[in-house]
């Protein structure tokens, strides 16, 4: 049996033999067909590999294409944009910002712009994959990998400001290739505007901010840092015992040799029951930073091997220390280890609806090293051989009023010298004109100033000028652009002089009519609504003037009801654009509970109806112009849900009363 077993399982392996050799030979036979062996086969997969990194380098290639064009002057008139030198060459890089139109239109862009001094010239660069249109976001510049710029956050609104929205977006713009690669992390800062970067060794430092949600702005004093190296964000906690800045935003953060300077800024406080206050900071701290040995980093909890702390500057004298201010902006000086400040705006509250701002032209110098204290920084006057001397203004810190009816001229600390003894080479007259939010940058040794802000009577200026000044020599700033847009004398008072003449009628006309039917509204606001009245409900002219007339009344009215600067009376008593009459009425029951126990003896139900009647009477007269105001936004692209949730952050305090301020 032992034999048969054997014999059989030889056969078996004999055929198992046989059709292995079968199969070989016919795959010898494919492979001579194909003329392609198994070496082959390896090199088509090294080929298909190849192909594949060919088509997606094409790919990225061509999602990062730059279109580079040449244009005249600097960039178009815009406010928050960032001005930055060029780490490893002779430039500078401007990137985004914002411009608000005469007619309520916000305008906002994602473009990049380089200027070289020696050409005089600027290019704009345009790529498909780029940060979104924004305004108010911060970048920093660091030499690694032929030079990089860094940006963060930023804020970006619709075309009539009725939707809003922060960003928390991180970037990276190679200067090489002038292409944009977002850097994406799981863990990085919150959104927001109006913060500030500064770069130290290879590490990036991101400070405060401020967060608008529709509601309040709710400023920010977190601390956050990323490793260029690491490609990684932490947050910095400070204990409660510790001293650290107070939450602002539009504050100067300059980077040093032992860490960051963090100068002024801007925040506003909110007590209820009472309209928000803007305060203006000139507090300075000193961000020490410090790279820890391996044995003192096993101990650091957070940021091994880092140590950062802060410590509080004391001004130890005032001189050459500019006034108080916000919106002035602080740059910094390489060379000489200097923070350049320039212009600024100062504001005054005098009264619930008055506000008085002085804009200042003034350069500013903060010596960093050591202790830090302010030295002056002020042109030198050019010295004429023989002739009588002539009368020189004692200090450069020239100060406009907005309120001035005069021509713009500069308000010296001296007083202003005849006309016949005014000496045309005087460096002062070149100064450009006072400002707030500038665009400033130093390369080399030359400050470089763009646009910024001016206000005059009720009306805001973008200027689009463009200048130089040799820190070196200090003899005159160079006008590289003038700006096209410079506002006449007076220009701007006119609808402050209005609004009085309408208030003094309004009051004139409380004198004969029940008082109690009429509230202190905003005087734009006052205007609308008798324009309204007058015009609309009682003689409704033809109707093509109705619907232009009613148009402009809608335009104004989006803008005064934006404003959280009224009174809350004010507030409750106006419905805003998307609000039904029970929304309306919902939202201001008590105020108008309160008018109707003034004026009636009814109490309960009864008095609750005589509330809601005074609230349908308002309604109805602000009815006509509510509905435009929806046409208008319609036309803008926004649906019903849009509206509404607009009535609500408006309804709840929403807006500023200057979105530049913040």
């Amino acid at each position: 049996m032992a034999k048969k077993k054997d014999a059989s399982t030889s056969k078996a392996a004999n055929k198992a033999a046989k059709k292995t050799k079968l199969a070989q030979k016919t795959e010898r036979k494919v492979q001579k067909k194909s003329g392609k062996s198994k070496k082959d086969e390896f090199e088509d997969d090294d080929q298909n590999l190849e192909q594949i990194l060919e088509n997606i380098q094409r790919e990225w290639e061509a999602a990062h294409a730059v279109t580079e064009e040449l244009v005249e002057g600097p960039p178009s008139r815009r406010a928050n944009a960032t001005l930055t030198a060029c780490p490893n060459g002779n430039h500078l890089w401007c990137i985004g910002g914002e411009f608000f139109s005469e007619d309520g239109k916000a305008y906002f862009y994602s473009d990049v712009f380089r200027y070289s001094p020696e050409k005089d010239e600027w290019r704009k660069f345009v790529s498909p994959t780029c940060p979104g249109p924004r305004s108010a976001h911060a970048v920093v510049a660091s030499p690694a990998g032929g030079g990089k710029l860094f940006l963060f956050g930023g804020e970006f609104s619709s075309l009539y400001q009725n939707t809003f929205h922060h960003y928390r977006d991180f970037w990276c713009f190679d200067i090489t290739t002038h292409s944009w690669d977002r850097i994406e992390t799981k863990v990085r800062p919150t959104a927001r505007s109006g913060h500030r970067m500064a770069i130290w060794k290879h590490y990036i430092v991101l400070f405060g901010g401020f967060y608008d949600p529709g509601i309040t702005t709710r400023y920010l004093n977190d601390l956050w840092i990323f490793d260029t190296q690491e490609y990684k964000w932490q947050t910095v906690e400070v204990k409660d015992a510790d001293r650290k800045p107070s939450p602002r935003s539009g504050f100067s953060f300059l980077p040093t040799a032992d860490g960051i300077l963090l100068h002024g800024g801007y925040c506003k406080e909110y007590v209820k029951g009472k309209r928000p206050v803007g305060v203006m900071l000139e507090d300075t701290w000193f961000l020490r930073m410090e790279i820890l040995t391996s044995s003192e980093g096993a101990s650091s909890k957070k940021f091994d091997p880092l140590s950062v702390k802060w410590e509080r500057r004391k001004r130890k004298s005032t001189a050459y220390a500019p006034s108080l201010r916000s919106g002035c902006t602080m740059t910094l000086w390489p060379a000489k280890n200097l923070g350049v400040l320039f212009g600024g705006v100062t504001d005054e509250d005098t009264g619930e609806e008055t506000l008085e701002s002085v804009f200042w032209n003034d350069l500013n110098g903060y010596q960093l090293t050591g202790d830090g204290k302010w030295v002056s920084l002020v042109l030198k006057q050019l010295k004429k051989k023989g002739g009588a001397k002539k009368r020189k203004p004692a200090a450069q810190s020239a100060k406009y009023n907005s309120d001035d009816d005069e021509e713009i001229m500069p308000t010296l600390a001296s007083p202003i010298p005849e006309p016949e003894t005014v000496d045309p080479d005087d460096p002062l007259l070149t100064t450009p004109m006072p400002r707030y939010n500038a665009m400033l940058a130093v390369l080399r040794n030359t400050l470089y100033i763009y646009g910024g802000i001016f206000e005059r009577g009720s009306r805001e200026y973008t200027l689009d000028d463009f200048y130089s000044l040799q820190l070196d020599k200090m003899d005159k700033y160079v006008c590289l652009k003038a700006s096209d847009v410079m506002p006449a004398p007076g220009e701007g008072d006119e609808s402050s002089s209005d609004d009085e003449d309408d208030e003094d009628e309004d009051d004139e006309e409380d004198d004969d009519e029940d008082s109690d039917d009429e509230t202190a509204v905003d005087s734009v606001e006052k205007l609308a609504r008798d324009k309204l009245e007058d015009e609309i409900l009682e003689e409704p002219p033809e109707e093509l003037v109705v619907v232009d007339s009613l148009r402009e009344q809608a335009t104004a009215f989006m803008g005064v009801a934006k404003d959280v600067t009224r009174s809350e009376e004010d507030v409750m008593s106006t419905p805003l654009p998307g609000e039904t009459l029970a929304v309306f009425y919902a939202r201001s029951r008590e105020y108008w509970a309160q008018k109707a126990r003034e004026s009636s003896e009814n109490r309960g139900k009864s008095l609750r109806r005589d509330g809601f009647s005074l609230a349908e009477e308002r309604y109805g007269a602000y009815k006509p112009l509510l509905e435009e105001v929806e046409r208008i936004l319609a036309e803008a692209g926004l649906d019903e849900e849009e509206m509404k949730r607009g009535a609500a952050s408006a309804a709840a305090g929403g807006g500023g009363q200057s979105r530049n301020r913040r």
